[in-house]
Parts: C-alpha cells; sequence; structure tokens
C-alpha cells in the first residue's frame, strides 16, 4: 500500500512551503486571532480507519461531503489542503484541548476525510451535548450532523453569538464556499459576516468579561424591583404627599398620581420593549437609547443622564442632611450654623455611601435590601398608626378615618399655588423607574428582569402613593391650631360648617392671615410622622428614603458612563471606560461621581439644579418612548421584542407627554435641557464615531429612500428637473483622481454619480472579493467625502461590461444618462482591438440613449501605476487583511486584466498605501491614501512624467481662481454642453471663473449669430461673459498639420487598392477598426475640420481652465474606429483640461417657468 508511506512525504512538501514549517502539535493548539481556523486534508487512503475508539470507520462519506481524492494523498497540500474547514472560536479551554481531546496514534491506513479517530463530547452553553468529533490526522473538528459526519452544520443558538463572553462559546458556522465551492477551487477567506463584526470596544468588553469568573449577578427582584420601589419612595412620600393633598384635595392628588404614572408606564413599557429586543449589556438607559437611534441620541443622553445621576446623589444626600439637621436642631445640638451642619453631615453621608459601593455590587445590594425593609417598615407604621384613635392628636388635625374630612378634603384648596405647580413638585418623586435597568450589566437576565421589575415596582409604588393620598385626605384636616383648649360647646355645634367644627375643634382662630395655623395636611409637612404608630420609624423611613435613592444615584452614575466611555463617543472621556475586579466596576467612575456630588453638596443650593435634574430625567424617558415609537416606525426585520405589550402610538403620546411635563415642571430648565441635548447631538453627529449598532435611524432611512425611490419612479421625467446622472468608468475610484473630481464637482448635491469599474480575465471570476470591493471602495468615496456610488462588475472584455452597466446600472429613476469616459491616451501603444472596444462602448452608449463625456488631460488620468488600489480598510479588515499576507502564499495564475489590479491577493494588500501608515499623535495608527500624504512619498522617487501626472491628478481639487471655462458648443445636442459648465460654476471652487462660449458661423452673419445666441443664453438664464462666432472653421487647415495627421494614420490604414478585393476583405473581418481609403476620402472635410478646431483651438482657448466642446459623432458602421480615435486625438491634443460633450439630442435646458 503506497498511501501511508507517501503520505509523509506529501505532508513535507506542504510544509516546506509555509513560512514557519516547525514541528506541529498532534491536537488543537489556542489561536491567537479571533477564530482558529483548522485545516482538513480532502485526500483519502483506500484503507479504512481501523482505529478501535472509532464509531465512524465504517460509515461511508455522506453525499455533502467533499469527494475523496486520489490515492496516495499526494494532493493533499496546496489548495486542496483548505477545503471543508469547520471554523471554531474559543472552542473550549486550551488547558482543556489538549486533555480532552488528545488524538490516538493513527491506524496503519489514512482514513477518509470525514471518517474520524476519536470521539470527544463537548457540552455547549446551550447544556446539551454536541458530539464533536476530532479527527487526528488533519487536527479538524467534524459536528456529528443526523448520523453522518459532514461540515454543514444544523441550526445552533453559538452560531449567532456576537461574542463568547457573556454567554458561551461563539461558533462559525461553515461558510458557504466551502459547502458550494468546486473541489479543485481554494475557498475565499471568510471573515464575520454583516452585522456581526464588533468594534474595538466591544471587544475589549467581550475579553474583559470572558476573563472573569464568579461574576455576581441579579435576578430580577434584588435587580431591578427593589432598586426601582427605593428610588420611586422618595422623601415626596413622607414629607410631601400630605401637603400635595391638601393643596389639592384627594381628587385631584390621585389625578395627579394617575398622570405621572401614566407617563412612567408607558416609559416603562417602552424600556420593556427596547430591554427584549436582543442581548442588553451595561449602561442602561445610554445602552437602550444609543442602540436604537444611534450614537447622535445616545452619546447626547448618555451625557446628561450620567450628570443627572450624580447631581442626584447630591441632591438626596442633602436631603437626608436637612432632616439630621432639624433633628439635631430639636435637641439643640447643631455643630455650627444650619447650613454648614448640611455640609458637614451630606459630605460625611456621600464618603460613606462611596465606601458601600467601592465595597462591591453584592455589599450595595444588601444594604438596598436593608433600606427597603425600613422603608416598608416605616410605610406600615402610617397605615397602622391611622388606625388607632388619639385624643392627644385631635389638635393637631388628626381624627381618624371620618366621611365629613374625606369629602371635605375631596376639592382642591389652592394657596399660592396652581394644580401644574403642586404636580411639578410631586412628579419628581415618581421619576427613578430606571434603576434597574441602568445597571443592566449586572442583571443575570436584562430581558426578564427589566420588564417584569420595572413594570411591579410602578404598580406597586402607584397603588401606595394613591393610599397615602386618600388616606391621609380621610383622617387629617387641612388646618389645626394644635391647642388643646380650641373645642367646641355644644351651643356653637349647631352653626357649624367644617368638619374639625363638628368633631369637636374649632381651628377658625389661625385661619386668619395674623396667626397662621401650624398643623394639619396643608401647614405640617410632619403630619405621617404624627399620625403613625412610632414617630421615629417615620425618620429612620425618611432616611431609608433618602440613602437608598442616593446610593442607587452613585451606582447608576458610573455604570451608565463607563459604558459611554467604552463606545469611545467622546474621545477625551476613555480614561474612564476601565473597569476593575470580577465585576468590571468603575471605580474612575465612582471617584468622578464622588467629586461632583461633593461639589453640590457644598455648594447646598439644589432649589434652581433639582428641576434641571427632573428635566434630564424626562428628556430620558422621552427619547425611550421615541426610540420604540421610530423603530416600530422604520418597520426594520430586526425589530421584533419578546415583551408584546406595547404601541407605537402610545410611545409616541408617551414621548409627547414627557416633552409637555419638562415645560410645565420648569420652562426654564426644559428649554436649556433642549439646548444641551441639541448641542451634544450636533456635536457627536459632526465627529461620526466609527460605530454601526444597526439603530432604527438606518432602518428609518433605508426605508424612507426606499419609498421616495418608489413614489419618483411614477412621475414622468421633466426638462427642469434634469439632472446630470454620470455613469464614470474610473476603475478603482482612486485610480483616475481626476476624472472622480472634475465630474464630483458638477454631480454634488445635483445628480448621481456611479463608478463603474469592468473587471476582466481569464480566471474564475471571483465574486466575494468583488463584493468585498464594492464595500471597501464605497467606504474610501465616503470618506473622502465623494458622494457617488461604486459599482464593479465582472465581463468577458470591457465592452460586455460597460454594456452590463449602460443596462443595469442605477434603480428606478436614479439611474445614470450619461456615460462617462477617461481618454485613451496610449490608444496607439497597445492591440488595436482595445481602441475598436474603446470606441464600441462610446457607440453602445449613444444606442442607450445616453450622453457621452470624455475628459483628456495632457498628462493622462490614471494613476494606478504609482499608489496601487487604495484600500481604505476598515478595524476587521486591516486584521484579517493582513492575516491573508501571512497565510496565503498565492501563486495566481492568471491576473485580472484591468490595469490598476495587481496579481494577487497578497501583493495587493502588501503594495496596498493602506497598510503604510502614519503615526497620530496618541499612537495609533491612521490610514490616509497616497496622494494625501507628503511625508511618506514612494520608496522609488517618481520620474518627471510622474510626478506631472500626479499634480495633474489634483489640480481639480484646487480652487480654480480667475479664468475661463470655454465652451465651444458647436452642434446642439439638447443643451448638455451647456448645462455642465454651468453647473460647474456654480461651485464654490469654480465661481470666479467666467463662462465664454464659441459658435460657428459665417462671417457675413457674425453679429447676427452672436445676438441669436446671446438672447438665447439670456432666456436659459444662464451667465456668460463673452461670445466668439468663428467664421473660419472651414477654412482649411494647415498643409504641415494635415500631413502629421496622415502620417499618424499610416499605420491603421487598409490599403484596399494595393491588394486583392478577398485578402482585404478577409483582413478587414480580422481586424476591424482598420481605415479604408474609401472611408477616408469620404471623410475628408471631417478629417480636416478636427484638425482646424485643434488650431483655432490652441489658438483662442490655450489658456482656459476647462475647455467644453461638442464631442463629434462618427456615424456607426460607416468610421472607423482608427480613424474615429484619430479624430479625438487631432481634436484634443497639446490643449488645456478638455471635455468632449455629446448630449442624446433630448433637450435638457428650457426657458419656460
Amino acid at each position: 500500500m503506497s498511501a501511508p508511506t507517501s503520505a509523509p512525504s506529501a505532508a513535507a512538501g506542504c510544509d516546506s512551503l509555509a513560512p514557519d514549517a516547525g514541528p506541529k502539535p498532534l491536537g488543537p493548539t489556542p489561536s491567537q486571532s479571533r477564530f482558529q481556523v483548522d485545516i482538513v486534508a480532502e485526500a483519502a487512503g483506500a484503507t479504512g480507519d481501523k482505529s478501535p475508539s472509532s464509531d465512524a470507520s465504517t460509515t461511508a462519506p455522506s453525499s455533502d461531503a467533499a469527494a475523496a481524492a486520489p490515492a496516495g494523498g499526494s494532493g493533499a497540500c496546496g489548495g486542496e489542503e483548505a477545503k471543508g474547514r469547520f471554523r471554531v472560536v474559543n472552542f473550549a479551554d486550551p488547558s482543556e484541548a489538549g486533555s480532552a481531546a488528545s488524538p490516538e496514534a493513527p491506524g496503519d491506513g489514512l482514513q477518509n476525510g470525514d471518517t474520524v479517530m476519536s470521539e470527544t463530547s463537548l457540552h455547549s452553553s446551550t447544556g446539551g451535548p454536541h458530539h464533536y468529533h476530532y479527527d487526528t490526522h488533519t487536527h479538524t473538528y467534524y459536528m456529528r450532523t443526523f448520523g453522518h459526519n459532514t461540515i454543514d452544520a444544523v441550526p445552533n443558538i453559538d452560531f449567532y453569538r456576537q461574542t463568547a463572553a457573556p454567554l458561551g462559546e461563539k461558533l462559525i458556522r461553515p461558510t458557504l464556499s466551502e459547502l458550494h465551492d468546486e473541489l479543485d477551487k481554494e475557498p475565499f477567506e471568510d471573515g464575520f459576516a454583516n452585522g456581526d463584526e464588533l468594534t474595538p470596544p466591544e471587544e475589549a468588553a467581550a475579553k474583559e468579561a470572558a476573563d472573569n469568573k464568579g461574576v455576581v449577578k441579579f435576578g430580577w427582584v434584588k435587580g431591578v424591583l427593589v432598586r426601582c420601589m427605593l428610588n420611586i419612595w422618595g422623601v415626596m412620600l413622607f414629607i410631601r404627599m400630605s401637603w400635595i393633598v391638601g393643596q389639592a384635595g384627594i381628587a385631584l392628588a390621585c389625578l395627579i398620581v394617575a398622570m405621572a404614572t401614566v407617563v412612567t408606564t408607558i416609559t416603562g413599557l417602552s424600556t420593556s420593549a427596547i430591554a427584549t429586543n436582543g442581548f442588553v449589556r451595561g449602561g442602561g438607559a445610554y445602552y437602550l437609547i444609543s442602540r436604537s437611534l444611534g450614537p447622535e441620541f445616545g452619546g447626547s443622553i448618555g451625557l446628561i443622564f450620567a450628570f443627572a445621576n450624580a447631581v442626584a446623589v447630591a441632591m438626596y444626600v442633602v436631603g437626608f442632611a436637612e432632616t439630621v439637621a432639624e433633628l439635631l436642631a430639636g435637641v439643640d445640638a447643631n455643630m455650627t450654623d444650619e447650613l454648614n451642619d448640611i455640609r458637614i453631615i451630606g459630605t460625611i453621608t456621600v464618603i460613606l455611601l462611596l465606601g458601600i459601593s467601592l465595597a462591591g455590587m453584592e455589599w450595595e445590594a444588601k444594604a438596598q435590601i436593608f433600606l427597603l425593609i425600613v422603608l416598608i417598615t416605616a410605610i406600615i407604621n402610617y397605615f397602622i398608626g391611622s388606625f388607632i384613635p388619639s385624643a392627644s392628636k385631635k389638635p393637631l388635625g388628626y381624627f381618624g378615618y371620618d366621611g365629613a374630612i374625606m369629602w371635605e378634603n375631596m376639592g382642591p384648596d389652592f394657596r399660592e399655588e396652581t394644580f401644574f405647580s403642586v404636580f411639578a413638585i410631586f412628579f419628581p418623586a415618581a421619576t427613578g423607574i430606571l434603576a434597574g435597568a441602568n445597571i443592566s450589566g449586572d442583571l443575570s437576565d436584562p430581558q426578564l428582569a427589566i420588564p417584569r421589575g420595572t413594570m411591579l415596582a410602578i404598580l406597586i409604588t402607584g397603588i401606595v402613593y394613591l393610599g397615602v393620598a386618600v388616606s391621609t385626605g380621610s383622617c387629617i384636616v387641612r388646618d389645626a391650631t394644635g391647642n388643646l383648649n380650641d373645642t367646641v360647646s355644644s351651643q356653637f355645634m349647631m352653626n357649624c360648617t367644617d368638619a374639625a367644627c363638628k368633631l369637636g375643634y374649632d381651628f377658625s382662630s389661625c385661619k386668619s392671615d395674623k396667626t397662621p395655623c401650624r398643623y394639619g395636611l396643608q401647614n405640617d409637612f410632619q403630619v405621617m410622622s404624627m399620625v403613625s404608630g412610632f414617630g421615629p420609624v417615620i425618620t429612620a423611613g425618611i432616611f431609608s428614603a433618602t440613602l437608598s435613592s442616593a446610593l442607587a444615584s452613585l451606582v447608576s452614575a458610573p455604570k451608565v458612563f463607563q459604558a459611554l466611555c467604552k463606545d469611545n463617543i467622546y474621545p477625551g472621556l476613555g480614561i474612564f471606560a476601565k473597569g476593575y475586579g470580577k465585576n468590571n466596576e468603575p471605580l474612575r467612575g465612582y471617584i468622578l461621581t464622588f467629586v461632583i456630588a461633593l461639589a453640590f453638596i457644598l455648594i447646598a443650593e439644589l432649589n434652581i439644579i433639582a428641576p434641571i435634574i427632573s428635566n434630564f430625567f424626562l428628556a430620558s424617558y422621552a427619547l425611550i418612548n421615541f426610540s420604540v415609537f421610530h423603530a416600530s416606525l422604520a418597520n426594520s426585520p430586526g425589530w421584533r421584542p419578546s415583551f408584546k405589550y406595547y404601541n407605537m402610538w402610545v410611545s409616541l403620546v408617551g414621548a409627547i407627554l414627557c416633552c409637555v411635563v419638562m415645560f410645565v415642571i420648569n420652562w426654564w430648565a426644559a428649554l436649556m435641557t433642549n439646548v444641551i441635548v441639541l448641542g451634544l447631538f450636533i456635536y457627536v453627529s459632526y465627529k461620526k464615531p466609527d460605530v454601526n449598532w444597526g439603530s432604527s435611524t438606518q432602518a428609518l432611512t433605508y426605508h424612507q429612500a426606499l419609498t421616495h425611490t418608489l413614489h419618483l419612479s411614477g412621475v414622468e421625467d421633466h426638462i427642469k428637473n434634469f439632472r446630470p446622472q454620470c455613469l464614470v468608468m474610473t476603475g478603482y475610484p482612486n485610480s483616475r483622481p481626476a476624472l472622480l473630481d472634475l465630474v464630483h464637482s458638477f454631480t454634488k448635491n445635483v445628480g448621481l454619480m456611479m463608478c463603474g469599474h469592468i473587471r476582466t480575465g481569464y480566471r474564475r471570476p471571483n465574486f466575494k472579493e468583488l463584493a468585498t470591493d464594492q464595500a471597501r471602495y464605497q467606504r474610501w468615496l465616503l470618506k473622502n467625502e465623494t458622494k457617488a456610488f461604486y459599482t464593479p462588475v465582472f465581463a468577458e472584455d470591457m465592452r460586455q461590461g460597460a454594456q452590463y452597466l449602460l443596462q443595469a446600472a442605477g434603480l428606478g429613476r436614479l439611474k445614470p444618462n450619461t456615460l462617462v469616459l477617461g481618454f485613451k491616451n496610449d490608444w496607439r501603444d497597445g492591440d488595436m482591438m482595445n481602441v475598436e472596444t474603446y470606441i464600441s462602448m462610446i457607440h453602445d452608449s449613444f444606442d442607450f440613449q445616453f450622453g457621452a463625456v470624455i475628459l483628456r488631460l495632457k498628462e493622462g488620468l490614471d494613476v494606478s501605476h504609482i499608489q496601487g488600489p487604495d484600500d481604505l480598510l476598515s478595524s476587521q479588515e486591516k486584521s484579517s487583511g493582513m492575516k491573508d499576507v501571512i497565510v496565503s502564499i498565492d501563486t495566481s495564475k492568471d491576473s485580472d486584466a484591468d490595469s490598476s489590479k495587481p496579481s494577487s491577493k497578497a501583493t495587493s494588500i502588501q503594495n496596498s498605501p493602506a497598510m503604510q501608515k502614519d503615526e497620530d499623535e496618541d499612537g495609533k495608527a491612521t490610514t490616509q491614501p497616497l496622494l494625501k500624504k507628503d511625508k511618506k512619498s514612494p520608496s522609488v522617487p517618481l520620474n518627471v512624467s510622474d510626478q506631472r501626472l500626479l499634480e495633474a491628478s489634483q489640480q481639480f481639487l484646487k480652487k480654480q481662481g480667475k479664468g475661463t471655462v470655454d465652451v465651444w458648443w458647436l452642434f446642439d445636442d439638447g443643451g448638455l454642453t451647456l448645462l455642465i459648465p454651468y453647473l460647474l460654476t456654480n461651485k464654490k471652487r469654480w465661481k470666479d471663473c467666467k463662462i465664454r462660449v464659441f459658435i460657428g458661423g459665417k462671417i457675413n452673419r457674425i453679429d447676427h449669430d452672436r445676438r441669436a445666441m446671446a438672447t438665447l443664453l439670456s432666456k436659459f438664464r444662464i451667465d456668460f461673459s463673452d461670445i466668439n462666432v468663428l467664421g473660419d472653421i472651414n477654412t482649411k487647415p494647415k498643409k504641415e498639420h494635415v500631413s502629421a495627421f496622415e502620417e499618424m494614420i499610416e499605420p491603421y490604414r487598409l490599403k484596399e487598392d494595393d491588394m486583392e478585393q478577398e485578402a482585404a476583405e478577409r483582413l478587414k473581418d480580422s481586424e476591424p477598426w482598420r481605415i479604408t481609403d474609401n472611408e477616408l476620402e469620404l471623410y475628408r472635410a471631417k478629417t480636416n475640420r478636427q484638425i482646424r478646431l485643434n488650431e483655432l483651438l490652441k489658438e483662442h482657448s490655450s489658456t482656459a481652465n476647462l475647455i467644453v466642446m461638442s464631442l463629434p459623432l462618427a456615424r456607426k458602421g460607416a468610421v472607423s474606429s482608427a480613424l474615429y480615435m484619430a479624430w479625438l486625438e487631432v481634436l484634443s491634443k497639446e490643449l488645456p483640461p478638455i471635455l468632449l460633450v455629446r448630449g442624446n439630442h433630448q433637450s435638457v435646458l428650457t426657458f419656460y417657468s
């Protein structure tokens, strides 16, 4: 048997080609890249698998597996070695991989590529065992599918993960190329599919999360419900709720609570919808908004939301400090004066809270549970006290539950307040619903926890607020003196009108302005403490409410800020992205939050800050609601929340309500909030962070573009709306910069521009590479602020490719109507069949009713031989691109025929100026096109002609200065020859140039022709500086110029008169471009006109910035391509930049309104 003996030699042969042919381990080795590529040899021996541990040794290879190569295995290296790969990312722990999947020694014979030597059962994060088979001969994992060993994979959650970090290992399914390509074809190198690409911050987060073991995660009760309830039940519950009932009455107080609850409920529903539309990472409100609406909204709201939480810490701590200071004053134990006492107590408190936070989330969660128990005890204590009658409390206004008191307190009694001012005071008490969502990164299952915990917290707290409102309004009167002697005699009771009087007390003495009442709902903020069973418990409840809210805000602000900094939306804030410890705690963020909170505590003037905080929170709520509406409106297939109880219109109403409430609470704070959000939005929009989160803004943009394109297709074209929509044959967009820049000058913000690129060659077309190039060069155009589309096609030859583009490029009304070509400067140097193809493309454009434009620069247009194609790579492409250089030893058989395409993949990346990097100030490598950098010129010094070519290629990027655009409008083509220079001179770079018009005419009618043209131009409303009528166009050209022309065309003449007719016909059939004697004589006058026009151009327009001239037409089938090319050559040679234009003879200008 030859197979076993030949295999080692074959392997040795393969290894000798590799860059590093060192000893290879038997088992899989951990890959340094993001995924591990193991290569499966398709070579198979004639013998079967003799390993005792294999359970598939007798199984025939399945039909979808790759067929075996010829016996002997010598074909196992090179291209065939890469077939049938199954790629695994973070497949198993490296330390376990060696032991769990250690291969056994191979048997006597080589097994088939689809059979296995040993089996290892690896458990994925989904819990079920996946049977992977380890092929010891090829070091490859296979997945067993339907009892057969095949690389085609069944659906698996691990294929859809973005990273391995949060949930489990990331697998990459076999690519279409690996399953579909022919056996003798090397599969393409695959990257991640669109949408799976991770930004560097996400990769970093994934890596950190993957490294962390034993991370503390919270369930929905401890993580969301407890936090939200503590944040919503603030100080308002104990010291303001009774006052609100006194002012607004029970009915309107319940309405105020209901209105606030409606706003928070709608926001809660919207939050739940976003939170269940995919995996939620840390960052809370910022993460939800940014991933839904994009970085512009997310970045602006994230910053102010984090700041609002930081200042909220100060607000809650000062509330706590004020209560403590009042208690100290009550026992005459002030340290200094009241304001400084608040500062001292506040500072000590915030330091203690910081210590709890820094101790870790687990300690913070335990503190929150303790504070919640205290708070609930205080609430229960109040309700118990409200049922215990006490004679001593009656002078203070508390009489127990009574229908008369309830009825009296049902209506409003506003004193220096209005309904909306009272609502504005209450509403901050309803905020705090995002306390759970803000620590989304610390929740074990955010998709379950956020909806359940948030909605239940809103329900419970809403019921308690309503209960307290009804309870206080039913057992406490609005005004009381606190005097035991203010009882009512039996005679006076006959004239009683108020409830207190009927219950035996007359508090009318303090209702006058002279001696205001000190007790009752309207006057005493500590009423609930008085009513409760044990007063100090209410004080403990107040402490608990303030401290828990402060603690929640102290944790929320750094978490949100850390997520914002990780996304690198604001470049200077990157230092706060770093996390510490197993929970990735943002210690730097904690310190920053502490500093901000301490600063505002020391100011101690929070009456101005409080409304701004409320408005910041409301702006976040408004954007969360708007996110749901926007995502639903965009109708993206990716918007499918598992939480179904939402409605896009309800969310829109919620967003509007939030905005209304902002202005109700404080109009100037609302204006300030909107200005800040708008300013940050504009900043982030201007900076354009390099992130792609699949936001609903993208989805809606697509939806609107599709709708408008369809709508446009139903509208007939009109002359007034004509726009030059150009198909520009640039090749790679950066290979002919002058052509790109000039056309962009008159199409930018006016018409469509498509950069056509025809890829030809005998090699089998690589369509995946074509798609990659399409994305790459479209990005290059965007980076260079060129408003154009790059459209490459594969074709057998240039003409066929041009026909493809002329027929299929564009969409609906957004289709090109003008073909733009560069002049073929080297037409006399190469194969004349290329000239035949070039002229045929011009003929085809007229057949398709396109206009045709040809740009000629005397230096030439194509700079690709100087710089090579500039691959402006993304970060993912850079890394994978560099791997390609190392991995692929590409012995390319046939290079593309395109002059700007290097011969192999390796050279395309090594020679690419994208890989020549400058170092920024921060040390990061940036990619720059070669043309833009002066520091790094190519290593080989440029010759004089290349230097001139490079300078000429950039001339249209400069401001043109005072000069002229000379329009030689010799033939009426519908007006395109005039429209293009008009559009050009409207642009900033060309606005100083004047249009001069040259027309043909008769010597005896020059004035008449000038006046007629001036009238026409004025009707077209096109400014011009001069009109020249040329009466000597038909004058014979100089003899030396005619002789030079004849000398130029001599090699291309058929000279049929000097040979037999049959031989002449055969030669004409094989070389159709040849010029016949008959044709030359027939078009002698036209030839002389082109020579004469060149003389006139040199005479009149040698100093013009640009010449725009009517393109001479050649009748198809009558004028040979060599003669037509010679006309174009002699007409445009040795001149400034010249644009030869011929419209499709349909009017593009009109003087009718």
